[in-house]
């Protein structure tokens, strides 16, 4: 069902993909609008196992989107680096594809909002807690099942 990546020599061992997703600062979540042209928003994630979450607010076009079509891809880039006197970039990126969830447990939500705030504000999980508490009532979770991932790169010397 998913294609392979084209040039086998880039691609990027699952060693690789899996420290781009659990280190990468945000990615990029690619649906079908309603209006049924693409829909890409950069959003900051935290990885889980199998599982990507986001964190949201509980209406907006974004859930109407999923809503209607809950199947995804999620693209973090890691180091770019161009390289002007070789007309090229040094790169590397991993995709996902998958299917949202968005009807979660409060257990999970929390359980993921925990997740985030240790990622984004490591050393701050005290106040992070009573951050969630204060805000979550106004904050929805998402769940990305990862079904297939991917990922490329370009190593150059100089």
């Amino acid at each position: 069902m998913f294609r392979e990546i084209r040039r086998k020599d880039r691609v990027l061992d699952e060693e690789g993909i899996v420290e781009l997703l659990e280190t990468g600062e945000y990615g990029f979540l690619s649906m079908v609008g309603t209006d049924g042209f693409g829909y890409g928003i950069p959003i900051s994630f935290v990885k889980e196992g199998e599982s990507i979450y986001f964190h949201c607010a509980p209406e907006g076009y974004k859930l109407e989107c999923l809503r209607e079509n809950p199947k995804v891809s999620f693209c973090v880039v890691g180091e770019t680096r161009v390289i002007p006197n070789q007309f090229t970039t040094a790169y590397e990126s991993a995709l996902v594809f998958g299917t949202m969830q968005l009807e979660l447990s409060e257990e999970e939500c929390r359980h993921a909002l925990r997740l985030l705030a240790k990622k984004y504000c490591s050393g701050f999980e005290a106040i992070g807690e009573k951050y969630i508490d204060k805000s979550f009532h106004r904050t929805n979770v998402l769940r990305l099942d990862i079904e297939h991932i991917s990922g490329k790169c370009k190593r150059i010397k100089e």
